[in-house]
């Protein structure tokens, strides 16, 4: 196994590399750093491991070793089980929760990352033992690993990234105002706002949006509950809120406009600059579980065609 010391290192790196470079930690502090950060870096290496020493394996003819390693990697799967155990730990300490659809987003996100580590060390080490034994030097083989092993985890990112709500829908600024103790938002009722006090704060600081969908396949996916609540947490984490755990009025809520299908949201946030709140609702992800796709179906496309 000495001959293959140079691919399984080569693998390795690379592997690791892709890890690296899939991991971001942003407003929303997950992976949280140092300890979670750790955690997936090491999930990585093993994860690169795996992929780096298939391919010596089965030149070995080490089948029971390929067998193996097809067992660990389905352990990958318990990745998706510890992200949603952890979010799902911390969920009741938040100011605004992230709803159970982006937790389940996100664990499933940080799996697949893993079998992308496992992708990029089998390619990287599928094109080293291939120049090998088309009798490249050394250099031209490692080089030749570099380049397919980046090319590849550079698609795989593509493939992964996930779509913002500025893809699918417009984000305008909307006026809050309020019928007797009800807030509104554009004339869309949001909640019951009791205390005098309350409703004060909102028309002096409160901000709104008004999100409209470009098609039917926007307004159902926007619709959903959990995507709605995503909309909502990434706001109140960027733009920060003017709430503690007993002034449930400053909760902000996204509510649907039963006549077009348009969403509306009102705050009060920390920095009152709708352009933020606009730019923070934009940015938002769309949640791969919330994404639906009426036009695709007779009856959606007809339905759309009605309106």
């Amino acid at each position: 196994m000495i001959e293959f010391g140079i691919p399984i290192i080569v693998s390795l790196f690379m592997g690791l590399f892709a890890r690296i470079y899939m991991i971001r930690i942003d407003q929303r502090q997950y992976p949280s750093y140092p300890q979670g950060l750790i955690s997936h870096l090491t999930l990585g290496l093993i994860a690169s491991f795996l992929g780096s020493v298939a391919v010596p394996s089965l030149i070995n003819k080490e089948f029971g070793a390929v067998t193996f390693l097809a067992l660990a990697a389905q352990q990958f799967r318990d990745v998706r089980s510890m992200e949603r155990q952890s979010l799902d730990n911390i969920e009741p300490t938040e100011l605004v929760s992230r709803g159970m659809a982006y937790i389940e987003d996100i664990a499933k996100a940080f799996e697949a990352r893993n079998y992308m580590v496992i992708i990029t060390a089998l390619i990287t080490s599928c094109a080293i033992f291939s120049t090998k034994y088309m009798n490249f030097n050394i250099y031209i083989q490692v080089i030749s690993g570099i380049l397919s092993g980046s090319i590849i985890a550079i698609i795989l990112k593509g493939l992964l990234r996930r779509q913002l709500i500025m893809e699918i829908a417009n984000v305008n600024e909307a006026k809050i105002d309020f019928d007797g103790p009800i807030l509104k938002v554009n004339g869309v009722s949001i909640m019951n706002i009791g205390l005098k006090e309350s409703r004060e704060i909102y028309l002096k600081y409160g901000i709104a949006i008004e999100i409209v969908p470009n098609d039917s396949n926007a307004r159902a996916t926007l619709g959903n509950i959990g995507q709605r609540q995503a909309i909502v947490h990434n706001a109140a984490i960027q733009l920060g809120l003017k709430k503690d755990v007993d002034t449930p009025d400053f909760t902000p809520i996204a509510r649907r406009n039963l006549e077009n299908g348009n969403i509306v949201m009102a705050m009060v946030p920390m920095v009152s600059d709708t352009q933020l709140l606009v730019e923070s609702v934009k940015t938002t992800p769309v949640l791969e579980t919330s994404k639906r796709k009426p036009l695709q179906s007779k009856v959606g496309y007809k339905a759309s065609k009605e309106e």
